[in-house]
């Protein structure tokens, strides 16, 4: 009888400490890019006026353990770049230069590509403030560079939305017009980027 009892406590001992060693396993949820409800704006200045417009989204992951982004991957479709301030020949003559080789020759360099390399929580962020910092690699024509900037990015059960804003050098990534004129653009344009998943 008391080696029944032995047998059984040292069984029960055994099986409590293999449930406190086992590690909590996490829940990774597969979202799925909304084409309509994600949009990549772009403006540029120059001395005179500045103009902008959209860079539709091609696809995009997302690394969300236990309702919190982990990282993530964003491709954009160079192709589809235009203008959205002017309209008619002024337009087309402007999205026509900006896919030449002048600027991000698209034939070449069709997609451009955004990947997280770190992610950190911001402690204490306010509602529709940004909630966390981002530092990435952003590929344009080929060449990477990387960028850092903060993000607003909210989780559901069945969403993800993530909003930022940041500036990109363009003369790191060959982005130079050649010739004169080039002077009179700056070398910054700014990104607003908003990305929507459903589940």
């Amino acid at each position: 009888m008391r080696k029944l009892l032995t047998v059984a406590l040292i069984a029960g001992l055994a099986v409590t400490v293999t449930a406190k060693d086992e590690p909590k396993k996490s829940t990774n949820t597969d979202y799925k890019l909304n084409l309509t409800e994600s949009t990549f704006k772009w403006t540029g200045k120059k001395v005179t006026t500045s103009h902008w417009g959209h860079v539709k989204f091609s696809n995009a992951t997302f690394n969300i353990e236990n309702k919190k982004f982990k990282g993530g991957e964003f491709v954009m479709d160079m192709t589809t770049i235009d203008n959205r301030d002017m309209q008619g020949e002024y337009s087309d003559k402007l999205v026509n230069h900006l896919k030449s080789d002048d600027f991000f020759s698209t034939a070449k360099f069709p997609t451009s590509t955004l990947k997280t390399k770190s992610v950190s929580a911001i402690a204490g962020a306010k509602a529709g403030s940004p909630n966390y910092n981002i530092v990435a690699d952003l590929t344009i024509k080929g060449i990477t560079k990387e960028v850092s900037f903060p993000a607003q990015i909210i989780i559901t059960n069945d969403k993800v939305i993530a909003n930022a804003e940041f500036e990109i050098d363009r003369t790191l990534y060959d982005i130079t017009y050649k010739g004169m004129a080039d002077n009179l653009i700056h070398n910054n344009f700014t990104v607003n980027v908003r990305v929507v998943a459903n589940k």
